[in-house]
């Protein structure tokens, strides 16, 4: 019997981002059928458009990998590297354009937000729905289903209808009924991001338990590198629609870290603007300047000392910002050291129209000398959860010792930080 659990070879799936707007003639149309098996070799060798006008991208191009029974995959890679349509690919959501993967086993699923959910039906219809997708008799669903809603935590709201629930609840209730309906093959992506952190862990610690307790197979998609590393015992790397890497996680996440930063020098304007990044795009980080405001060590950030950065911010209206961070990473594990987020003490900023720079200083930082990872991220008050803009890596800052101060500290968690926002303009 084949300890198979996903068997991938040749993979490929590519999109259409654009058409002429003109309607054809039936002579066109006619001609471009009658030309139709050669126009399409042309396209597999050059893979750019096919004669129509349409553009084309390859969101997948020649993937091949298996998964074993059991075994527990991280997924890893920039925005567009093609890691969420692998997975809608092996969901049975969307076809490959060539290519295939055999799966040996149920496939349970958490995508996105409200993804196989019914809007108007309530979450207690939504479970038993969910159980009939993954061909669950009632009786099988009735079995779990109490430790569904005690695990999602939202018995008040089980017969309200899943459109007025909010982003968190949509992920509680989704999550619980993908990990407790028994597929063998539970694949998740980034959407846990969308819960609170006592909840995350929740999940994390449900598919460890799923992993090694039961011995099921997880794909588990996540930019949190320190997540990956606890849950993952391999990994594989996507950049721009092709597995590029696969091996043991802590290789794995070292050489993806290494391969997306770069060391940005203290007090002068770092340019972002063309960096890859996620979210809507209405509002941008373009430049970046960071200091310690102490010549005696070139600016360098130090432990004990302050850090100051400003963030030029270009808007295309006027809005208002509830959630403007900047996060510290380690390098090594991808751990979020440093999380200065104005949600976390409640403030909201206003953006004008056009050139915004936001001062920001972390008060004391508490990190060792060592080289780290700063993230930046923007969320519109009007958005739940889908970021402005959102750059996970976006340059590396050295910390250096300054003799004059004590010694810092960093713990394997977040460390606190005392900050504030010093001004808009």
């Amino acid at each position: 019997m084949s300890d198979l659990a996903i068997q991938i070879s040749g993979l490929s799936k590519r999109y259409r981002i654009g058409i002429r707007d003109k309607h054809p003639t039936i002579r066109e149309t006619l001609m471009r059928v009658s030309s139709a098996p050669l126009r399409k070799v042309r396209h597999w060798v050059s893979g750019t458009n096919d004669g129509t006008g349409a553009e084309w991208i390859w969101a997948l191009r020649d993937v091949d990998f298996e998964v074993k029974k059991g075994e527990v995959i991280g997924i890893i890679g920039r925005n567009g590297a093609g890691k969420t349509t692998l997975l809608k690919v092996l969901s049975g959501i969307t076809e490959p354009t060539a290519g295939y993967a055999d799966i040996y086993g149920r496939i349970g699923s958490l995508l996105e937000v409200g993804t196989g959910f019914h809007m108007e039906l309530t979450g207690r219809e939504n479970i038993f729905m969910n159980g009939a997708i993954l061909g669950m008799h009632r009786q099988e669903i009735k079995k779990k289903f109490d430790e569904i809603v005690d695990f999602s935590e939202i018995e008040k709201f089980l017969d309200t209808p899943v459109k007025r629930y909010s982003s968190g609840m949509y992920v509680r209730l989704a999550f619980a009924v993908a990990a407790h309906l028994e597929p063998e093959i539970l694949i998740v992506d980034e959407v846990l991001s969308v819960g609170d952190i006592q909840f995350q862990k929740k999940c994390l610690g449900k598919m460890q338990d799923i992993s090694h307790g039961q011995g099921r197979t997880v794909l588990f998609v996540s930019h949190n590198m320190d997540t990956i590393q606890r849950l993952c015992s391999r990994c594989i790397i996507f950049d721009q629609g092709k597995l590029v890497s696969q091996g043991d996680t802590s290789s794995m996440v070292l050489k993806y870290i290494s391969s997306n930063s770069y060391q940005a020098q203290p007090d002068r304007w770092i340019d972002v603007s063309e960096m890859r990044r996620q979210g809507t795009g209405e509002a941008r980080f373009v430049a970046v300047r960071y200091s310690s405001l102490n010549d005696a060590v070139s600016f360098y950030p130090y432990p004990n000392g302050p850090l100051e950065i400003l963030l030029a911010i270009e808007s295309d209206s006027y809005r208002s910002v509830d959630s403007l961070a900047v996060a510290i990473y380690n390098k090594t594990t991808g751990t979020r050291l440093v999380n200065a987020d104005i949600a976390s003490i409640g403030q909201v900023i206003d953006l004008k129209k056009g050139h915004n720079v936001v001062r920001l200083r972390i008060e004391q930082l508490y990190l060792n000398p060592d080289v780290y990872m700063l993230g930046l991220w923007l969320k519109d008050k009007g958005l739940k959860w889908t970021p402005l803009d959102y750059l996970e890596v976006a340059f590396e800052i050295e910390v250096v010792q300054n003799e004059s101060e004590d010694f810092g500290i960093r713990e394997n968690s977040s460390v606190f930080c005392n900050f504030k926002i010093l001004e808009v303009i």
